[in-house]
């Protein structure tokens, strides 16, 4: 912990979504950005060196020889974080994983009573279950899904290189979460990458087919999962919903709202909002 109080935070990966984390670390409170780290020397460190974080080529053996960190957000890649949470574990940190591993506990903050509780590896699933799972959770509260549908549409512009190495993890991910969150026996998670220009918002449209769906109730969760999620993510909207009494369709879009991310980066700001929000809980830290 930092001599002010605050919890000292490290971020691995210099790519956009570890940029824009640092910016917001940069602005919080209660957590100090003790040092951002990479792999080799790019426009990602320079960029960050700019913005004046403390940075590093070392990667995860800079971060571990610093030590002392509360907290460590792995901005990545999902080949590369089973082999830092195995360098971290013994150093007492809490390791919040944005890579699309499926390893730790997953936490999505939209979804009461699933926040971790002293659990120091978190796994923040995917951006696309970041923004479909609080619906669908919500969803699953009133009926009893048979089938689930998530196709996620983001810019290409807001996808770097290990979002699209890592694109059969992220799905593979995200349909796990969404059955553990939902219960529902069978889960179909789609991902598109749009080249249009200009740059679409990030998009998330759901399906959901159940048997005795109860319309009023389903548009009143759905209502109120969105507004728990604006809390953090406040470019978060839902765009569409119909209910009929054996399906619900509802999409979602999430914009950025500040910060040094473009519009179209809802994928990342999504994701990183809640990342920041967990770190920013006592509870996460050691």
């Amino acid at each position: 912990m930092a001599a002010d109080g605050r919890r000292r935070v490290a971020v691995l990966g210099a790519g956009l979504i570890g940029i824009d984390l640092a910016d917001r670390l940069a602005r919080s409170a209660t957590l100090e950005l003790a040092l951002t780290a990479g792999r080799r020397d790019g426009f990602g460190l320079r960029r960050l060196a700019e913005m004046g974080c403390p940075t590093t080529t070392g990667g995860i053996d800079a971060v571990v020889d610093a030590g002392g960190f509360d907290v460590v957000f792995d901005a990545t890649n999902a080949d590369s974080h089973p082999g830092h949470w195995k360098a971290l574990e013994p150093t007492g940190a809490t390791l919040i994983d944005l890579t699309p591993t499926g390893l730790g506990t997953m936490v999505v903050p939209g979804v009461g009573g699933h926040r971790p509780a002293g659990q120091r590896h978190v796994n923040l699933v995917s951006c696309g279950g970041q923004a479909a799972i609080p619906v669908l959770h919500a969803v699953a509260r009133i009926c009893a899904p048979a089938y689930i549908e998530v196709v996620c549409t983001a810019a290409s512009a807001a996808a770097g290189r290990a979002t699209r190495v890592n694109l059969d993890q992220y799905i593979a991910t995200t349909s796990a979460a969404v059955r553990s969150f939902t219960g529902a026996p069978e889960v179909k998670v789609m991902v598109n990458l749009s080249p249009a220009r200009p740059a679409p918002p990030f998009r998330v449209a759901m399906t959901v087919l159940a048997d005795d769906i109860r319309p009023a109730p389903a548009r009143t969760r759905i209502a109120a999962a969105a507004r728990a999620v604006r809390a953090y993510a406040p470019g978060f909207t839902v765009t569409s919903l119909d209910v009929e009494p054996h399906r619900i369709s509802v999409a979602v879009e999430v914009t950025a709202a500040g910060g040094r991310l473009p519009r179209h980066a809802g994928s990342v700001d999504i994701i990183n909002a809640a990342a920041v929000l967990l770190a920013e809980q006592p509870a996460v830290s050691r």
